[in-house]
C-alpha cells in the first residue's frame, strides 16, 4: 500500500501571483535549440507596427521540450475531441500568420 508520506514527498506546490495569472498574449512562437537547450520566444505580432516584441522566453531542457510536447498533443487531442478538429497548424513554415488581411490603416 501507498504510504501518504511519499505522496506528499513528491507533490510540488505551485504559486501563480496575480501578474503572472494575467498573462500574455502571442500569436507566434519562434523555437531555436542548441545540444543543451530549448528556447521558446513568444511573440506578438501586430498590425501596422515595424516590429514584433518578444513578450516572453522559455528556456527548457531537452526532455522538457519533449515533455511539454507530448502535453501540448494530449490537450490537444482532448480539446478537439469535445470541439472538432482546429482548423490549420499543419506545421509548416508557411503557418507563421505574416499578414493581417483587411484594408490597411490611414489616418
Amino acid at each position: 500500500m501507498n504510504n501518504p508520506n511519499e505522496k506528499k514527498k513528491n507533490q510540488v506546490n505551485i504559486e501563480l501571483k496575480e501578474d503572472i495569472a494575467e498573462g500574455i498574449y502571442s500569436n507566434l512562437a519562434v523555437i531555436t535549440h542548441s545540444p543543451a537547450e530549448f528556447v521558446v520566444d513568444f511573440v506578438r505580432i501586430m498590425p501596422g507596427l515595424p516590429k514584433a516584441p518578444v513578450k516572453a522566453r522559455i528556456i527548457l531542457t531537452p526532455e522538457h521540450a519533449k515533455r511539454l510536447m507530448n502535453a501540448l498533443q494530449d490537450n490537444i487531442n482532448k480539446y478537439e475531441s469535445v470541439h472538432g478538429p482546429i482548423k490549420g497548424g499543419s506545421g509548416g513554415k508557411g503557418d507563421i500568420p505574416m499578414g493581417f488581411g483587411g484594408p490597411t490603416a490611414q489616418a
